[in-house]
This record gives structure tokens, C-alpha cells and sequence, in this order.
């Protein structure tokens, strides 16, 4: 049972940064790929980034290119979202995702499905 626990969530100000963590097993998995979404409120849920183990590819919105890097800790089973140059418009829950299969992590981002979830971590960018 794929399992994933998310922290790192917070508030902050526009302009500031945030690591979000993801706890996961299966982690060293190389048909493996995991990904960072988020919801707002009233919102559609978003791919913000993924990775896929199969092909070492990582993929990111446009709304985050260049702001946000998604990492990984092999020894810590961990994936990470650094934030940095946070906006208001970032405010959102932020899941971790995984599933198992052999895409790139543009085609598991944009295209779905991920069959396992984390709990989610809020995020807030206010000023």
C-alpha cells in the first residue's frame, strides 16, 4: 500500500518561500512517479509538478516555471517543493500524488490518473 504524508505547508508573504515535504514508500520504485497539485478553493485541481522515476523527466505548469523545483532525497524516501518568489495566487492546498506506471511526468501531470494521495498541505500567500 502506497503511502504519503505531506508537511511543510504555511503562510507567507508575496515574494517569500516554502519547502513542502512528501514522505512516500515505494520511493526507489523505477516505474514510479510522483507529482505536487493543489486546489483552491472554488477551483480546478492543478498539476504543479511531477516526476517520473522511469525516465528521470520532471515537468512543471507554466504558472510555476522558474519559481518552483521538485527534488528528491532517496535516503529520506522523500520528495520536496521548493516555492520561492511566492504569490497570492499560490494560496492553495498542496497534495502529493504517486502512482505506478511508466510515463514521462509531463503525461502523468497533465493527463492523470494518480491512484494515490497525501492528506494535503495548506498553503498561504498573503500579505
Amino acid at each position: 500500500q502506497v503511502q504519503l504524508v505531506e508537511s511543510g505547508g504555511g503562510s507567507v508573504r508575496p515574494g517569500g518561500s516554502l519547502t513542502l515535504s512528501c514522505v512516500t514508500s515505494e520511493f526507489t520504485r523505477d516505474d514510479y512517479q510522483l507529482g505536487w497539485f493543489r486546489q483552491a478553493p472554488g477551483m480546478e485541481r492543478e498539476g504543479v509538478s511531477c516526476w517520473s522515476n522511469n525516465d528521470q523527466s520532471t515537468y512543471y505548469a507554466n504558472s510555476v516555471k522558474g519559481r518552483f523545483t521538485i527534488s528528491r532525497d532517496n535516503a529520506k524516501n522523500t520528495v520536496y517543493l521548493q516555492m520561492n518568489n511566492l504569490k497570492p495566487e499560490d494560496t492553495a492546498t498542496y497534495y502529493c500524488a504517486a502512482e505506478i506506471g511508466r510515463r514521462t511526468a509531463q503525461s502523468i501531470c497533465t493527463l492523470g490518473p494518480f491512484g494515490y494521495w497525501g492528506r494535503g498541505t495548506q498553503v498561504t500567500v498573503s500579505s
